[in-house]
């Protein structure tokens, strides 16, 4: 049996930051959002703004409220990978890719998202440029060079990208202008950093709160160090994902879960958004799809990603069953026939919404590791506000397991979250899960 309090090591967390450093304020708008990320080029035959804006509708329907747009730039042609390059190898800052469309096609798109409620961020590629962006003829001092003076790739695998030179300051004003260009002209509402940890963390420091007297923008760290939380609102939650595919494979625990989270409290406020995930273009064009990289327990751990801590990413394509490796340099459109699993993710993305315990940061509930009688098996846990209650409970394995459940802080009458089943739990209540099962149990404290 295992016990663990959250509430504790929430407390505990708090010191581990430069207490005159102030935490980056999340926008009002994204305390119950959620993140849909969006590849313009696979997403329609078509592969542009105005088709992917024929979407736009459905996924409001569906409770998508942050597009973030893979790359939009247009794509260097020398030393290009495949037929059509990668969405990272960036040739103009401030101008869109024309395959995707012009900058009329990309307002009108922000604009429509707008009018449903949704907001925009686009993918920014601050670390390195394309061979043939016009900086490195204008400013060749800001690239990096080896020890034989030629300009060099950020690392070897990525022969089709030059690597910037944050030493040099006009760089800094120069990218600051691009960032600023995009919020003036097409009124997105924020930026995903592509390999953020790779760029100086004092131009984050310079940059993100001269960009946000705009006003409060929502900006994304592609990578999973603290020190990026006093800027950027969110970062990636990789150590709980690489987590999940191991335990999905056999390879972990629900014991390793407690190690994670208990590191996890100690590095991160709880004002510190992590993005939850169990796909997204990178592990799905290079590690598998979840259903490679999970087989049965997908559907674990995909809800797993929705009540945990943090804000869930769906990868276009997920929500209907993708299941293929999309093609990165070429073209490779998603089937929107498949619309599989719709209805769960419908449901996931409702319960996110509609349940305090589930708001991103400050506001919402605290986590609290609950013991159970099926040891390495099962890991349940209850998350609360003073109006409401959450119990989730996951049978981690790929075996039927019967146990029971510390319910003495949570009894009660509870509404299963999917099902929509009523059942009240004493103070140990018992449970029996088939093999990557689970319940979500609901309670209006009121």
């Amino acid at each position: 049996m295992r016990t663990f309090s959250f509430v504790l090591m929430l407390c505990l967390g708090t010191c581990f930051f430069t207490k005159n450093v102030p935490a980056q304020t999340l926008p009002v708008w994204a305390e119950n959002a959620n993140i849909y990320e969006v590849n313009i080029r696979q997403y329609t035959p078509e592969g542009t703004f105005k088709a992917f804006q024929q979407h736009l509708p459905r996924l409001k329907a569906m409770g998508v409220d942050i597009l973030w747009l893979m790359p939009i730039h247009p794509i260097g042609v020398e030393k290009r990978k495949g037929s059509l390059g990668s969405y990272y190898s960036v040739k103009d800052y401030r101008a869109v890719n024309p395959e995707y469309g012009d900058m009329k096609d990309f307002r009108e798109l922000v604009n429509a998202a707008h009018n449903l409620g949704m907001y925009v961020i686009i993918d920014w590629v601050a670390n390195h440029t394309s061979w043939d962006n016009a900086l490195l003829k204008e400013h060749p001092k800001w690239y990096t060079r080896d020890k034989k003076g030629n300009i060099k790739s950020p690392v070897d695998d990525w022969h089709d990208v030059a690597d910037l030179n944050y030493d040099e300051k006009d760089l800094w004003k120069y990218m600051q202008e691009s960032f600023q260009f995009w919020v003036d002209e097409a009124r997105i509402d924020g930026f995903r950093c592509d390999v953020a940890e790779w760029v100086p963390l004092k131009f984050w420091e310079k940059t993100i709160p001269a960009i946000n007297k705009t006003r409060p923008l929502f900006w994304l760290a592609e990578a999973e160090n603290p020190e990026l939380h006093p800027y950027f609102n969110m970062t990636y939650a990789w150590n709980l994902h690489h987590l999940m595919n191991d335990i999905a494979k056999g390879n972990k625990n629900v014991y390793d879960l407690d190690t994670y989270f208990e590191k996890e409290n100690k590095d991160f406020k709880k004002s510190n958004l992590r993005m939850q995930f169990i796909t997204n273009h990178d592990e799905n064009s290079w590690n598998g799809t979840e259903f490679e990289r999970m087989g049965d327990a997908w559907r674990a751990m995909a809800a797993f990603s929705f009540v945990v801590p943090g804000m869930p990413l769906l990868y276009n394509g997920q929500e209907v069953g993708l299941d293929k490796r999309l093609a990165f340099f070429d073209k490779d459109v998603i089937d929107w026939n498949l619309n599989q699993f719709v209805s769960f993710y419908d449901k996931l993305l409702a319960l996110k919404k509609r349940n305090r315990t589930l708001l991103n940061g400050e506001n919402g509930g605290d986590m609290e590791i609950l013991k159970t009688t099926s040891g390495a098996s099962v890991f349940a846990f209850a998350r609360e506000t003073k109006s409401e209650h959450l119990v989730a409970i996951f049978n981690f394995s790929a075996v039927q397991r019967k146990f029971t459940v510390d319910f003495n802080k949570y009894k009660g009458n509870y509404t299963n979250a999917l099902s929509g089943e009523h059942a009240t739990y004493n103070s140990n209540a018992s449970f029996e899960l088939a093999p990557w099962d689970f319940v979500i149990l609901e309670q209006n404290c009121d």
